[in-house]
């Protein structure tokens, strides 16, 4: 993960988030979960600044994306009780793998500030950049 495909990744979600109605922060997390960029949208949520790199540490720190570990963090859950302090467990959270044979996290993009679904489009519009190194 470098600085300038980041910010790319934040671009490609805001215009999403553009189409689709939403205003919304995005971040991009390198593999310790450490912040590379950020963008917050004039109008954005309060809570977005917080949200969106929590989503993306979460998806490094699980190696999975936030929507699939939503269920398994509700009472009775596989893991019910992991969300809280920087782990944000609902949709909008990707992790980013490498394209290597020892397939790795190398980073996450993390989206908040619309719907559920907004977030996820948000956050798979900039995945879509990934190339995997």
């Amino acid at each position: 993960m470098n600085l300038e495909l980041a910010l790319r990744m934040c671009e490609a979600s805001v215009k999403q988030a553009g189409r689709e109605g939403a205003l919304v922060s995005v971040a991009v997390v390198d593999a310790g979960g450490h912040l590379v960029a950020f963008q917050r949208m004039d109008g954005s949520e309060i809570a977005g600044p917080a949200l969106a790199p929590g989503k993306a540490y979460t998806a490094v720190a699980h190696r999975m994306s936030t929507a699939d570990l939503a269920p398994l963090v509700v009472p009775g859950g596989e893991l019910y009780g992991l969300a809280g302090d920087r782990y944000v467990c609902f949709g909008g959270g990707i992790p980013l793998w490498d394209s290597g044979e020892g397939r790795r996290v190398v980073g996450a993009v993390g989206v908040s500030g619309g719907t559920v679904a907004q977030d996820v489009a948000c956050a798979e519009a900039a995945a879509a950049l990934w190339d995997g190194g």
